[in-house]
């Protein structure tokens, strides 16, 4: 459900002025409608009263990826690896997983994972060869990770 300022002030007592510094604080995100207007999210607003409880999210990423989609039955095998990886560490994980050109700047789930890692989701990723992550430039994103406090873990090489 989305709130205009004026209904979140009805429900909840807050301020204009408090919401828009929370999302300066990068604790909310509003909707923007057509014309530029916020719209809250209800669940966003509760969560930060304390009134939700936030499920704990996974701090292991699994990570794989191939290149084509002729190779899908290779990622599926390499998922498994990797879940059985982490599943005999005991971890709880979450998968990205994509099909992508291990050259190509703009794949969703590469950057989802690195914004994962840019808000503190991520402790530990595990690929399961450096060019799964990426086929040029993997010393640059392992030192990205490593200086976000995230352990990058490579199965094999």
């Amino acid at each position: 459900m989305l709130l205009t300022i004026k209904k979140v002030k009805e429900l909840y007592d807050i301020s204009r002025i408090t919401l828009i510094n929370w999302e300066k604080e990068g604790l909310i995100t509003p909707v923007r409608t057509p014309k530029g207007r916020r719209r809250y999210k209800k669940e966003d607003i509760e969560k930060l009263l304390g009134m939700l409880e936030e499920k704990p999210k996974p701090k292991v990423v699994l990570y794989a990826r191939v290149s084509t989609k002729k190779q899908e039955e290779y990622l599926k095998n390499q998922i498994r690896r990797l879940e059985e990886y982490a599943n005999f560490q005991g971890w709880q994980y979450e998968v990205i997983s994509e099909i992508a050109s291990g050259v190509n700047e703009n794949r969703r789930g590469l950057l989802k994972l690195l914004n994962k890692i840019k808000r503190g989701e991520v402790e530990k990723v595990v690929i399961e060869y450096p060019d799964r992550l990426a086929r040029f430039g993997f010393e640059y994103l392992k030192f990205f990770m490593e200086s976000f406090g995230v352990e990058l873990i490579v199965l094999n090489g």
